[in-house]
């Protein structure tokens, strides 16, 4: 466990020391770093940093974030750790923040992986009623509709207790920190940034998400010059928890190529 002062406040992180291209990961709304467990265990000797967003898990919080202020919490982290040409790795929310560090420091990026994510995710509307549920009932009384769009009928049915603890962990969000990233999602469109994109890209969906369904997810792909996309059959929103050995077989080859040059 450390804490990093990103200027704004600190940020709770995860490094493991490793050789060989550094991997960092970003986390959904409403979670935290954890949900990279079952992924890092499929890819042992890596350098990676993985992080809880700001308002999440044991990161600081308060003062209302715009999507700037996360951005600028990642690459306050690159530098913390010196990390050289890593590969960013966001599931959705996540996502939007990897993109907008390749955006703002193209620079520093090896290369993205841009999980069940798109460049503008949702409506207007539906992050204004996400907001006015949450307002009314906490994050408990829209848990069990976000959890039914996270995981595929089969996770839901056959690991109930996996389940019940990833959805305490939802409901466990500091009620804040999940009301200010909702705002920074909702007024954030990185079509632009997308479609600018020079460095390697590899996006990845779940075919059975119910939160950026697979034509989403593709579409994002269609916006970036050259990605690569790979759909996860059987899965849903957060394949990193469902098939993490998929997904880290997908970085470790995206890796490899971007080693080679190809």
């Amino acid at each position: 466990m450390r804490f990093v002062d990103s200027g704004e406040g600190h940020l709770h992180c995860a490094w493991h020391q490793g050789r060989g291209r550094p991997v960092m990961f970003i986390n959904v709304l409403g979670m935290d770093l954890r949900i990279w467990d079952g992924v890092l265990a499929h890819l042992p000797g890596l350098p990676v940093l993985r992080y809880d967003l700001r308002g999440h898990g044991l990161s600081a919080g308060g003062g209302a974030p715009g999507m700037a202020q996360h951005v600028a919490d990642a690459l306050a982290l690159l530098e913390h750790f010196s990390l050289a040409k890593p590969i960013v790795c966001g599931a959705s929310a996540g996502g939007l923040v990897a993109l907008g560090v390749a955006g703002a420091r193209p620079d520093l990026v090896g290369g993205l992986v841009l999980c069940n994510t798109a460049a503008k995710i949702g409506t207007t509307e539906s992050w204004n009623a996400r907001l006015a549920a949450v307002a009314a009932g906490g994050i408990e009384s829209i848990a069990d509709g976000v959890v039914g769009k996270w995981f595929s009928p089969d996770f839901r049915e056959s690991r109930p207790a996996d389940l019940a603890g990833w959805r305490t962990m939802l409901t466990r969000c500091p009620a804040e920190g999940y009301a200010d990233l909702c705002n920074a999602i909702r007024d954030t469109d990185f079509s632009g940034i997308a479609k600018a994109l020079s460095l390697p890209v590899q996006v990845v969906g779940g075919s059975l998400d119910g939160s950026t369904p697979p034509d989403v997810v593709e579409a994002l792909a269609a916006q970036i010059p050259g990605a690569a996309l790979s759909m996860i059959d059987g899965v849903g929103h957060l394949p990193g928890i469902e098939r993490p050995d998929v997904l880290a077989g997908l970085i470790a080859d995206f890796r490899d190529r971007i080693d080679a040059g190809i």
